[in-house]
């Protein structure tokens, strides 16, 4: 490849080879509708492959977690492992025949009115510049493409260890060290538990409210019983039925340092897009004084942690589990379909997913890959609607 070249693509690009990405390039080929798949790291779903820690498991039951047109294996457990995902997206690339350019990095996409076609512009692994041209675009990089990390006074004088739950694999290299981790969701109390089955000594931060929901119910999944109770039921009553069976099988978390929202759990996700914590065995630690709970942080000083409250408190390492942002209009030229704000389409679930001039987002949802599925289908099916209609009219 040259220094610079021009690639001309029959049909769409899609940037991103993460679950989202696969999803609609698979859906695509159904429909007999080839496209070019764009990927600025080495490998498919690179956030799951190189930026999360070694005892992950998908949260939600299998089911819930699929890609259009392949199931999971029978033999996956309800809830599998980081490597069986993996394996599974490994699986679905090689069946739908999905080979992404890799190491191409998207710096700039713009819409040429005057030819009608969008002008996507990478640069690769040896600096070299490629222009491709198309006539649809799929941003499909989804809302975790770069770590928030928090500016915390006195960051520099702290000494010790801090990194981003992206660098974090295991507890294992912090055995007998005390570890503060800074927030409070899925990653947050699931790195404590983890840090906790390694002899660490894990204190996790607590800024804002949270909803901690037991990750079955009654030998259910709450994510799935929540599901089939909100087609016979308002958001408000399913949302009462999980706070009492929350409170009778967790307790009062807020004994223990944890406040719930006033919203329910349901319904703060709907209006914040925050996800409710799913308790696989921290509130257990944090019960029997295993996780202490600590308020926000004030300011660092050498392996020091001064709290809001006065207090302070010696750490050796201080893990941020603080998220993940979308960072698309660094890159993406266009002022309608996407928020400069936050990075996310305008528009909400479910109308997020199409914009004007044959642009289009999958993975912005909020709703996990269940909704980025969702959207990957609708994207298919207009654009081969697309691609039929412009075909009669030549």
């Amino acid at each position: 490849m040259n220094k610079s070249s021009r690639v001309f693509v029959p049909g769409p690009v899609i940037v991103g080879a993460g679950p989202s990405g696969l999803a609609v390039a698979a859906c695509l080929k159904d429909k007999g509708v080839l496209s070019m798949v764009l990927e600025r790291s080495s490998c498919i779903a690179s956030l799951w492959q190189l930026k999360t820690y070694d005892r992950l498991r998908l949260h939600l039951p299998k089911q819930f977690c699929e890609l259009p047109l392949m199931g999971f294996p029978t033999e996956f457990p309800t809830y599998p492992t980081k490597q069986q995902f993996l394996h599974y997206l490994e699986s679905y690339a090689q069946m739908f025949e999905i080979g992404p350019r890799f190491n191409e990095t998207v710096s700039h996409a713009e819409y040429d009115k005057v030819i009608g076609f969008w002008r996507v512009k990478t640069v690769g692994k040896k600096l070299e510049e490629t222009e491709y041209v198309c006539r649809w675009l799929v941003v499909a990089t989804g809302e975790n493409a770069e770590a928030v990390v928090p500016e915390i006074h006195g960051m520099e004088d702290f000494g010790g260890d801090i990194k981003h739950t992206s660098y974090y694999r295991s507890g294992e290299e912090f055995t007998g060290k005390k570890v503060l981790v800074v927030g409070c969701g899925n990653s947050g109390m699931e790195v404590c538990l983890d840090l906790c089955n390694h002899s660490a000594k894990p204190s996790l931060v607590v800024r804002n409210t949270v909803h901690v929901l037991p990750r079955e119910i009654l030998g259910q999944s709450t994510f799935g019983l929540s599901m089939w109770l909100l087609k016979w039921l308002p958001v408000r009553l399913v949302d009462r039925f999980l706070l009492i069976v929350s409170r009778l099988m967790l307790g009062d978390t807020a004994r223990f340092g944890l406040d719930r929202p006033e919203l329910g759990p349901l319904e703060h996700k709907n209006l914040t897009g925050k996800t409710p914590v799913l308790d696989v065995g921290t509130l257990a630690k944090i019960k029997s004084g295993d996780i202490k709970i600590c308020p926000e942080i004030k300011k660092l000083k050498r392996h020091t942690v001064e709290f809001i409250e006065g207090k302070t408190e010696n750490f050796d390492a201080i893990i941020l589990a603080t998220g993940y942002k979308s960072i698309v209009p660094s890159w993406l030229k266009e002022g309608d379909m996407f928020s400069e704000k936050d990075g996310f389409p305008r528009k909400p679930f479910p109308n997020g997913w199409k914009g004007e001039c044959g642009l289009y987002a999958v993975g912005f949802t909020k709703r996990g890959i269940l909704g980025a599925s969702v959207d990957a289908i609708r994207i298919a099916e207009d654009i081969e609607r697309c691609r039929n209609e412009e075909s009669c009219t030549v």
